[in-house]
């Protein structure tokens, strides 16, 4: 499915993207994060409680081989995108809270995800190596750091910085059709409707659970669809690097399948989900307190 040049090139490409991530981090982002600890908790329970769960759901209960379950579970794991700052902002959600769920999901992911991921994958007797995962999120911290570096000595460059990351974010959906759909055109056409589900189903089910939850939390609206789109929309460049520095050969290519389908699937829904939000956003709706929670 990935060949040794578009391996170097994701590799590149998620380096600058996590480059992006960390110019757009400031202390202040986790200051807030600490003096918020509801905000926090649902970064939490959003990104590592309802998506692994809706995740180890759909490997249960969909037919599909064991290793598209492994990308079922590893793409459910993952923490939140710059993807989603932006569809929070087109829709007129809570820019704020967006990248405080992003920065909660982000940091402690190193944590969450080997817990989460060998507990589902226990659950469902599948074999994960959580020491390369590990590993990998470890390495993927680095260029995070040295983004967050970049804005603390720069501003200007720190800005630039960001801008590139989160153009390289959408740019990396564009590399995948051009690069990854012509190649696995006979893979696509004989995988079995159930990949397709999962894939597209991750994003719409944490969409909608997430929109649930904080409206049974009496959250704002505004900060109700942020946290509908932050809980869907995942980190998928994050899952498919973890797949091809974690796993080799006909394996990896099985279990990159619906991380790469859900990367490609999720900017329509997400787009349509955004259609909706503009939609519902009333003048009604903004008189009402526009705090962060």
């Amino acid at each position: 499915m990935v060949g040794a040049l578009e391996q170097t090139i994701l590799a590149l490409m998620i380096f600058v993207i996590m480059l992006g991530m960390g110019a757009s981090l400031t202390p202040r982002d986790f200051y807030l994060a600490l003096r918020r600890p509801y905000g926090l908790a649902i970064g939490v329970i959003s990104q590592y409680g309802f998506m692994p769960f809706i995740g180890f759901l759909l490997a249960t209960f969909l037919t599909v081989p064991e290793a598209i379950a492994v990308g079922i579970l590893i793409m459910a794991c993952m923490p939140g995108g710059t993807t989603s700052n932006i569809f929070t902002y087109f829709s007129k959600g809570n820019l704020a809270l967006s990248v405080l769920m992003t920065v909660t999901s982000t940091v402690m992911g190193v944590i969450m995800i080997p817990i989460v991921l060998v507990l589902y994958a226990s659950a469902l007797n599948l074999d994960i190596p959580r020491e390369n995962i590990i590993a990998t999120l470890v390495l993927l911290l680095v260029p995070v750091a040295i983004g967050m570096v970049l804005r603390k000595l720069n501003a200007n460059v720190g800005a630039v910085t960001e801008f590139m990351g989160s153009a390289l974010a959408l740019f990396f959906i564009v590399f995948l059709v051009v690069s990854w759909i012509p190649r696995n055109w006979q893979f696509l056409m004989e995988t079995t409707s159930a990949t397709y589900i999962a894939a597209i189903g991750l994003g719409v089910f944490g969409i909608a659970i997430g929109y649930g939850f904080a409206r049974a939390l009496r959250l704002h609206p505004r900060n109700a669809r942020t946290v509908g789109l932050e809980t869907g929309i995942q980190n998928g460049p994050l899952a498919i690097a973890i797949i091809v520095f974690t796993f080799d050969g006909a394996e990896a290519q099985s279990i990159m399948a619906v991380p790469v389908l859900y990367s490609l699937f999720i900017v329509i829904v997400a787009t349509l989900v955004t259609l909706v939000f503009r939609r519902a956003n009333t003048a009604a709706e903004q008189k009402l307190p526009d705090s962060l929670l």
